[in-house]
């Protein structure tokens, strides 16, 4: 499904034209176990160009006095930015309770300029007019690391870099599995009331992937395509690279084929198709790589892929594994046509997923948007642990495809549900008449894999309302036997072994209006949730929050005792004390966690 690019990026400095580069392929053959392997040369190398000659009327400054405005111009554009809060949907006078607005830049203030794609957080709805609500499922996590990340380094994390979805979905709500492979999902919901509207409540959606034994999970294909330009070179980047992909070498058998390829200046195969219990060779190969020159992604995708079809296993797992900070400066750069070669390749059979290093110049919102249309995840490593959490705890999740172009409906009855609001999700939305269309790409699920969507929803009469009702329309009528329902949910799904021409199958159910429970009776997965979402919204900027604080839902999940053997649940709790603090908020002291959302 395609996505929007970001197109707010902070003006710099221009420090001149790019060196032409002559960018010839390198023979698909293995190196020497000696020898060390960096960027592939380049006939011409970098060269540091002239400055740009400037108007007459406003000379150019040098390039270390244009560095030092740009970030000063960053840091003045940064503070202005926390002193103006952003447009909000809730009444002026709310502002005074609420906890201080977040920055919300599309580029990291002090640093090479991330690139986040722009998001616009979903709005509210009135369900008489528009009933029905539709989107594709979305089991990315790449959000949840890289705020991770950036919130260890002491700074709250642009707006755009929170994609709250991904945030929900890195946790294991513990749902009940399906009972067999013939209908790969089961489907759970649970209504309660939302931690920060006591007029409104939140409707939770989850969905459960079958998990195959693991002697019946097919066998992999997959290709490692690793930049090792100069912008990998420091220890989160290329080192780490290197220390993820061997804990996911340390898991393969004989049955699997392993290739590596390389990009910088040009690309180059390091490892041809070997089997994957050939662990020494394997971990030799990447041993060697060293970091160094400029970046042909594009270039390094195509060759991927060559190598991919050369060891194309008509019932494996075909994969094509970009372990990149996502920075191409060389070669086709242009998002549409990257994104389409991408496609092309996914309808062929070979799926391509993101991982994504690094600080400074990272690029998330290319990371995203290719795995997006590659039928492949995105995930971010800021860790080893992250790497062994993606790689090996879920690495059947990640490479084997329990369903493709899954898609979720929800169509709320107006007699009933006032207002509803979908929380995340913003560029997985679908049009109504696409849930039925089977030639609209939408998101794949892997073995095991689990999904959780919120809506807020406001009843009819509540109190809850955020829309006036119009003075000449007239509210849908619930039909004869469908007034103590409030909402059915529909899911669309395509099986693999199908093939591409498959047809989608349809799973349905209602969600009555008498299942909702009072807070005390809600599950802990259901608080988790509810304070993940809190967590996601407020860090880009507490549109629908209210008086609610990053506090809050840390003692929300801190009392919900769920997902403890991992420890992720702990974390996010520690995760949302750091932000609060980072935010100005006054923590609660230990033992008060039970007086969340009292101010």
């Amino acid at each position: 499904m395609s996505r929007p690019h970001s197109t707010t990026l902070i003006a710099a400095c221009c420090l001149g034209a790019a060196a032409a580069l002559a960018a010839c392929s390198a023979p698909p053959a293995q190196r020497a176990a000696a020898e060390p392997i960096s960027a592939p040369p380049s006939v011409a190398q970098d060269v540091v160009p002239a400055a740009a000659e400037a108007p007459t009327e406003a000379p150019l400054p040098a390039p270390a006095q244009a560095l030092a405005l740009a970030k000063a111009q960053t840091r003045e554009a940064q503070a202005t930015t926390r002193m103006a809060p952003p447009p909000m949907a809730v009444a002026t006078e709310q502002w005074q309770h609420m906890p201080a607005p977040l920055p919300a830049p599309s580029v990291m203030p002090d640093g090479d300029g991330e690139r986040y794609a722009e998001l616009r957080a979903n709005p509210v709805w009135v369900a008489a007019e528009q009933p029905v609500s539709t989107f594709s499922v979305d089991v990315d996590t790449g959000a949840y690391a890289n705020v991770r990340r950036l919130l260890n380094a002491g700074q709250l994390p642009p707006r755009d870099a929170v994609r709250v979805e991904e945030l929900i979905n890195y946790f294991d709500y513990a749902y009940a599995p399906p009972k067999d492979r013939a209908t790969p999902f089961a489907l759970h919901t649970e209504l309660g009331p939302t931690p920060w509207n006591p007029k409104t409540e939140l409707l939770a959606i989850g969905i459960q992937g079958w998990k195959p034994a693991a002697a019946s999970i097919r066998p992999s294909n997959l290709v490692f395509l690793v930049d090792v330009s100069g912008s990998m070179q420091s220890a989160d980047k290329l080192p780490l690279v290197k220390a993820s992909l061997k804990l996911l070498a340390g898991q393969l058998t004989a049955r699997d084929r392993i290739s590596l390829v390389v990009y910088a200046g040009r690309t180059e195969v390091v490892l041809e198709p070997t089997p994957g219990d050939q662990t020494a060779t394997i971990v030799a190969a990447l041993d060697r790589l060293e970091a160094g020159g400029s970046t042909d992604g594009a270039s390094g995708i195509q060759l991927a892929y060559a190598m991919a079809e050369k060891a194309f296993m008509k019932d494996g797992n075909n994969r094509v594994l970009l372990a990149t900070d996502g920075d191409f400066n060389v070669g086709l750069r242009d998002v549409g046509q990257l994104k389409e070669m991408v496609e092309n390749k996914r309808r062929n059979g070979v799926a391509l997923s993101t991982l994504g290093f690094g600080t400074g110049n990272y690029n998330d919102a290319l990371m995203e948007q290719i795995a997006d249309v590659g039928n492949g995840h995105y995930s971010y490593i800021d860790s080893a642990r992250e790497a062994q959490r993606v790689l090996v705890e879920e690495r059947a999740s990640a490479l084997e495809t329990i369903a493709s172009d899954v898609k979720i409906q929800v169509e709320f009855n107006p007699a009933v549900v006032a207002e509803y609001r979908l929380i995340g999700y913003e560029n997985r939305l679908l049009r109504r008449e696409d849930f039925n269309n089977d030639a609209i790409d939408a998101g794949d699920i892997g073995a095991g894999h689990r999904v959780t969507a919120l809506y807020e929803i406001a009843r009819v009469g509540s109190g809850g309302e955020k829309v006036d009702a119009l003075r000449y329309g007239q509210a849908a009528k619930a039909g004869a036997g469908m007034a103590g329902e409030l909402a059915q949910l529909k899911l669309r799904y395509k099986r693999p072994e199908d093939g591409v021409d498959a047809r989608s199958r349809l799973i349905a159910r209602v969600v009555r209006a008498d299942e909702a429970v009072t807070a005390d009776r809600t599950s802990p997965a259901f608080r988790l949730a509810a304070a993940v979402a809190a967590y996601g919204q407020l860090l880009r900027g507490g549109e629908y929050t209210q008086r609610y604080a990053l506090r809050d839902a840390a003692a929300l999940a801190s009392a919900a005792q769920v997902d403890q053997a991992s420890g992720r649940a702990a974390e996010f709790v520690e995760l949302a004390r750091l932000a609060a603090s980072l935010n100005g908020e006054r923590l609660l002291v230990s033992g008060d966690d039970h007086h969340a959302g009292a101010h």
